[in-house]
């Protein structure tokens, strides 16, 4: 073969390889460029969107105590008119208010004082022993009696007790929420019998002269149908203890609308019919009263403060007085749980 031949031959292959070859070579690398970036592009969009799955601790809820409980409130009014059942726990139901404080059991059984007692506290009456949602009592007075403690909400507690199948329910404040104020007026009842007699120490110069004028004291007895007075002509100052009481009957204490610090006292007399007045407290041991009838104002200091359940010198009270229901007692439904 000759110089020109090969040189034709070899024109020939390069144009062939330059025509068909090499394109498809560039198109087969572009290709594979293409399938590489979109395996890349896949891979890295997957690993953005990975799921995580991250696994929460089982947190468990911690049961409360029974001293928890008690002790979540400072003070715990007795709900006298919720009482279920048809027995009663003297010592709760002569209570306006009770504490659980560190194994001692205090309680409000006084108007008289009522937010200043022991820091509002009120009077040591009891031990007590708290556990397994029990809470045994040891009262000074009433000896042990023993509850099943149930939490209906988170100030709200009902104390069962077994024996009488009876629950009292307490609401739960704190010192500085509570409305004593509002305590001592809705009570205004209790509140005069804790005094031995009251006094009278000024009559009006105004005003129609009238039979009540001659009346000098007055008594509101506690216990037994709890609206039972007696009056006094007795000269003003005489010890409480030597008064002679001339006269007994029924007396009642009513609301005056719309005004919660206001109240009527009615008291009846048989021979001179009832006697009306509109009461108004002036301070702990000091009413005021006005007779519509006559316009007459008196006024009358509390002789012989009655502390219920302790005197002043520590010694036991044995005079009762007991919250009254103010509407029927109700059936309990509820069930004990002790074996």
């Amino acid at each position: 073969m000759n110089y020109q031949t090969r040189y034709e031959k070899s024109f020939f292959w390069h144009a062939f390889w330059i025509a068909y070859i090499e394109p498809l070579n560039v198109c087969t690398m572009n290709t594979i460029k293409l399938l590489f970036g979109f395996a890349l592009s896949i891979t890295l969009f997957t690993s953005c969107y990975q799921e995580t799955i991250v696994v929460e601790p089982l947190i468990e809820d911690v049961p409360i105590s029974i001293n928890q409980v008690l002790g979540s409130h400072e003070l715990w009014y007795v709900d006298i008119n919720a009482t279920l059942g048809y027995g009663e726990i003297p010592f709760l139901q002569k209570a306006f208010t009770v504490s659980f404080l560190n194994g001692v059991l205090y309680a409000n059984n006084n108007i008289v004082g009522i937010g200043d007692t022991g820091d509002g506290f009120g009077i040591d009456v009891a031990n007590y022993d708290a556990y397994d949602m029990i809470l045994d009592v040891n009262h000074d007075l009433d000896g042990f009696v023993t509850f099943d403690v149930f939490q209906i909400n988170n100030s709200r507690i009902e104390l069962y007790n077994p024996e009488l199948d009876t629950s009292y329910f307490l609401e739960g404040y704190q010192r500085d929420n509570f409305d004593y104020d509002y305590v001592f007026y809705d009570n205004i009842h209790y509140f005069l019998q804790e005094y031995e007699a009251w006094e009278k120490t000024y009559t009006s110069e105004f005003g129609a002269i009238n039979e009540f004028d001659k009346e000098n004291y007055l008594q509101f007895l506690a216990g037994g149908n709890d609206s039972t007075f007696r009056s006094s002509k007795d000269d003003i100052g005489i010890n409480p203890m030597y008064i002679y009481w001339d006269y007994t009957g029924l007396y009642g204490v009513g609301d005056v609308v719309d005004d919660f610090y206001v109240k009527t006292l009615t008291l009846d007399y048989d021979f001179m019919g009832n006697e009306f007045f509109e009461l108004t407290v002036i301070n702990d041991k000091t009413i005021k009263l006005f007779h519509p009838v006559s316009e007459t104002v008196y006024k009358f200091k509390g002789r012989g403060y009655i502390q219920y359940l302790k005197t002043a010198d520590g010694k036991k009270q044995v005079k009762e007085k007991t919250r009254k229901f103010k509407k029927e007692k109700q059936e309990n439904p509820r069930e004990s749980l002790r074996v």
